[in-house]
This record gives structure tokens, sequence and C-alpha cells, in this order.
């Protein structure tokens, strides 16, 4: 049985442009909310025919959605440690195209923070992957929670989706909140020479299913 789950509701909503330093570009309806678990200041950006003002979806088709944790180093100023820059790039193409929402979530390092993630990083360095690494500093593999993403999605009055995701711990933990997962779509493969064990070791410990081949490192097309 879904957990009984806060309310949460609209706070503002207003068109915003998008670029990408690729040049690609489109406009997102960006939505900030009131009422979420954890006080932090998550959007949700509809895109494609999502971008509109918000209209009852309660008898649309599931729209794609993706929960997006928040990466900094990723996808601000392009890091390769990990695939989230590409990640967030694709899916904003994808739901453009298809129609649904971006939530980006205010996750940094899989939950355990900036400073955090870069004592991380140091670990790694030194030989630790990315699981080992938080467990050596006293935080969970992975302390993501998406109650609050749960919250945004009905408050948008989106109770069932088609979720863009390679994690199938984002899909559990959205059933267990009462969210309807039509469908587990999954994203590109964005291997690099910098990113591949790191990928390897989401696709072994995290269950993530991602398709990894082996030979010269680069972006993988979509499935």
């Amino acid at each position: 049985m879904p957990r009984p789950l806060p309310v949460a509701t609209i706070r503002t909503q207003l068109p915003l442009p998008l670029r990408f330093t690729d040049g690609y570009s489109t406009t997102a309806r960006v939505i900030s909310f009131d009422g979420l678990v954890d006080g932090r200041e998550h959007l949700a950006f509809g895109l494609g025919d999502r971008a509109a003002r918000l209209t009852p979806a309660r008898s649309r088709p599931a729209p794609l959605v993706r929960p997006h944790s928040e990466c900094l180093t990723g996808d601000v100023f392009g890091s390769e440690r990990c695939d989230c820059g590409a990640q967030l790039r694709e899916a904003v193409e994808r739901i453009a195209d298809s129609g649904g929402y971006l939530l980006y979530l205010r996750q940094e390092g899989r939950g355990i923070g900036l400073y955090a993630k870069l004592d991380a990083y140091a670990l790694q360095d030194e030989g630790l992957d990315t699981y080992e690494a938080n467990v050596a500093l006293g935080h969970g593999e992975d302390e993501r929670d998406y109650l609050v993403a749960a919250q945004m999605l009905h408050a948008l009055g989106v109770p069932r989706v088609a979720l863009l995701s390679n994690n199938p711990d984002k899909a559990r933990q959205l059933r267990e909140h009462g969210v309807t997962v039509t469908a587990q779509v999954p994203t590109g493969v964005h291997l690099s020479a910098a990113n591949a064990r790191y990928l390897a070791t989401k696709a072994a410990s995290g269950a993530h299913t991602l398709a990894l081949t082996a030979g010269p490192a680069g972006r993988r097309g979509r499935p």
C-alpha cells in the first residue's frame, strides 16, 4: 500500500528559455512548490506540450518524466567524472519532443551534498569506487529520497508517468509514494574515458540498466 503523501501545492509557474552549450534551445515552464517535505527548492520544468500553462492532465497519456538529481560539477561545469550533464541535456530534448516534465531535485552527490561529494571524489582518486567512497565518509551508498518527486507530480496532476531513467530505485520509490510508473524508459549511455569506471560501478552495484560495451570511449546513441 502506498504511504500517505503530504500535500504540496504549486507556488509559481512561468516560461523560461533554456539553452545548452551545443546550441540546443527550447522553452520550459518552470514551476516551484510549497509544502515539500524536505524544505529544499526543487523545481519542475514542463517541456513540450507541458510547457503551456498547466491544465488538468489526468486523462492524458502518461507523460515522459525524469527526476534528475542536481550535479553542479556535471550539469553546470561540464565535468565528465559522471554522466549527469549529458543525461540532463538528453532528457530536456527527449521530454520536449514528447511532452512531460523534468524534475530538478536538489540532491547533490546522491544526497550527501556538494562538499561531501568532493570529499568522495578525493577518495575515488585513491582507489575507492563511487559507492565505497560515500560509505567511507559515513553516508549511505545512495541517500536520495523521491518522496518530494512524488509530491511534485501529484501537485502537477500527474499520477502516472513514463519514467526516463536507468535507475530502478527511482521507479520503486515513486510507486511506494503512489505514482504509477507505466514504463521505465532508459537514457542513452554517455560513456567516456573519464567516467567508464563510474558507469560500470552504477551498473554492477546500483543495478542501473546500462548497456556498456568495450572499445573506444564515446557517447552511445539513444536506445
